[in-house]
């Protein structure tokens, strides 16, 4: 008898990894990242199956040879789950689980729980229960059992079949009610989220008086690590994948005078699931609405280089991708072989190396993010009331003043200062402003 299927979930499970792959195909250590993945998820991994492929097997994704070798190796360590890197279709899962005797998950199932564990906000876990069942909708033919047809005394096939008023007739089957009661559920979350999100774009927007900066990257990058050097925000920093989801923004001051928000956004990875970008859109708006993007690169990591190609390629999906983005390449103090940062010093000459774990290079991260904040530098004359004092005060706080000269009630100042902070001077209305110099 087929098994209910009413959970994506794997924790303490015994769990093979698959991971198949078409030849030719640009492929990466597909078992080193599901690894860890699944280890994320609580499961216990006892075997992993990579496989090269002519073609994808339109029944079981593998082929029939490879399904039979992998249902050895089920009974042979006694599993519970097999977990695939690749996404498969809700037959290829089906026939899957009819040969090997174990329940089988793809990759975006183990996302979803990953990311349903660590969901903490009401916003976050609102994201994930809509981000699951829209992925659960088309696949519920093959993820419950109970598909008997509801009948009542007009359609029952049993003599005397006894049903309450307004459920006599042919009946339905239990699929169409679990559909149903699915695709109402997610229209009440669709409706709650809309609430959250509208409040929290408004959030976004009203920060426009500062100058926003969004930490971005792969997952386990050390993003969170550099936000707590940055700020003392005191945001939770694990070494496993997703270990944060809800966005956390605080000030920080990488100069004299320069105060900007920095916010730190859940963890990219590799073919995220895009009901998840879809569902997490307002949590990304952080980076949508951000002046500038801290693209977090660990460089310890094997795959680093395929990692920069995901994230910018989840960037553009949202809409970021013409963003200004400064890449900080991290965790150089877990680099033994100073030649692989030196590789990538190299293709990213702008990037900025440091280790937000030990604070080494956080001093130039904070001169490049400053010189993005004030733009090129400019001399202007500016001359202003002397009771102006707010004029006075911005001067002597945002730039380095060159020369003063005081009148009988004014007062002209000559000032080295960014491009970008024009703006936020002339809303202080000085008498006249005028670029000398840039």
């Amino acid at each position: 008898m087929e098994k209910v299927r009413q959970t994506l979930t794997v924790r303490k499970e015994r769990a093979i990894l698959v991971a198949a792959f078409v030849r030719g195909s640009d492929s990466w250590d597909n078992l080193a990242e599901l690894t860890a993945l699944a280890e994320s998820a609580g499961a216990v991994v006892v075997d992993r199956f990579q496989q090269k492929l002519r073609t994808i097997n339109p029944s079981t994704y593998i082929g029939k040879g490879k399904t039979l070798q992998l249902a050895d190796r089920v009974q042979r360590h006694k599993a519970d789950v097999v977990i695939f890197d690749n996404d498969l279709s809700p037959g290829q899962i089906r026939e899957l689980e009819k040969v090997v005797g174990a329940r089988v998950l793809d990759r975006s199932e183990l996302i979803l729980d990953i990311f349903a564990t660590r969901a903490q906000t009401t916003q976050a876990k609102l994201q994930v229960e809509l981000a699951q069942l829209e992925y659960t909708y088309p696949r519920l033919e093959r993820m419950w059992s109970h598909l008997d047809t509801v009948t009542g005394a007009g359609g029952g096939p049993a003599a005397g079949a006894v049903g309450a008023i307004g459920t006599r007739g042919p009946g339905e089957q239990q699929l169409e009610i679990d559909r149903r009661l699915v695709s109402r559920r997610i229209n009440e979350l669709r409706h709650e989220l809309e609430g959250i999100d509208s409040r929290k774009l408004r959030e976004i927007k009203g920060r426009r008086d500062f100058f926003q900066i969004c930490i971005v990257g792969y997952t386990n990058a050390g993003k969170s690590t550099l936000l707590n050097a940055l700020t003392d925000a005191g945001v939770l920093a694990e070494d496993r994948l997703f270990a944060t989801l809800d966005t956390r923004t605080r000030k920080w001051m990488p100069a004299r005078g320069v105060e900007v928000l920095l916010s730190d956004t859940v963890g990219f990875v590799r073919n995220l699931p895009h009901q998840l970008v879809e569902s997490f859109k307002a949590t990304l708006e952080e980076a949508v609405n951000a002046d500038l993007l801290l693209h977090i690169i660990d460089v310890s990591n094997p795959e680093v280089m395929k990692q920069i190609e995901s994230v910018n390629g989840v960037l553009s999906e949202i809409g970021c991708g013409e963003k200004p983005v400064l890449e900080v390449l991290n965790k150089v103090d877990a680099i033994k072989d100073l030649s692989q940062v030196e590789i990538l010093q190299t293709l990213h000459p702008d990037a900025v190396t440091i280790s937000a774990k030990t604070g080494l290079g956080l001093d130039v991260l904070g001169r490049k993010v400053t010189q993005h904040y004030k733009g090129r530098e400019i001399v202007l004359r500016v001359s202003s009331s002397c009771a102006n004092g707010k004029v006075q005060s911005f001067l002597r706080a945002h730039g380095d003043i060159l020369n003063e000269q005081y009148y009988d009630s004014s007062v002209v100042i000559d000032v080295r200062m960014g491009q970008k902070q024009l703006p936020e001077l002339e809303r202080l209305h000085p008498d006249k402003l005028e670029i000398i110099q840039g």
